[in-house]
């Protein structure tokens, strides 16, 4: 898929004539097994960090304290495995702006330590999308990989999503089975 790929008309569009518009996310039927896509990058800051873990109250220590660090297997500011998904899951919002109407499941691996100052990006795949049971909709999975400004996997996770159809989407018969 390019960026000329045509879309169904924008929302509160009369005409539809208007051209593809920028920020509207991906219809299922528009996201076939293979695809590949990446985001921009995100730097991790210190204020992100202190943001999150006051935020959701993670209080362990290698998040809070950055004077007692002699005995740590891990140097500098390490960021919480939840902040790092949350984020790559902020980058990949434009791609469902609009459409993403559930998200299903999800299996997640953290593979390396991410720190402050580390910049992120998403690099995924594709790996099943199908029409949803009933409706205009479709369930789509993609395994995600969470890459650092070295190259460096740090996360890993495949989500299950349900999407909205375009208008010619291509639906499930009734009665077909689950979502």
């Amino acid at each position: 898929m390019t960026a000329t790929t045509p879309r169904d008309p924008a929302p509160h569009s009369a005409t539809g004539n208007d051209g593809v518009l920028l920020g509207h996310g991906f219809f299922y039927d528009q996201l076939p097994v293979g695809f590949r896509f990446r985001t921009m990058g995100r730097t991790l800051t210190e204020t992100d960090l202190v943001t999150f873990i006051n935020l959701i109250w993670f209080t362990e220590e290698v998040f809070v304290n950055t004077h007692d660090t002699a005995g740590r297997a891990l140097s500098g500011r390490i960021v919480p495995g939840a902040l790092v998904y949350t984020f790559a899951e902020g980058l990949l919002t434009p791609s469902m702006q609009f459409t993403g109407l559930a998200f299903l499941h999800t299996e997640l691996d953290v593979r390396s330590p991410t720190v402050v100052g580390d910049t992120i990006h998403v690099r995924g795949e594709v790996i099943e999308s199908r029409p949803a049971s009933s409706g205009n909709r479709g369930l789509v999975r993609t395994r995600n990989e969470v890459v650092n400004q070295r190259g460096d996997v740090v996360l890993v996770y495949t989500p299950l999503r349900l999407v909205k159809g375009s208008a010619g989407a291509p639906t499930a018969q009734a009665g077909a089975g689950k979502p």
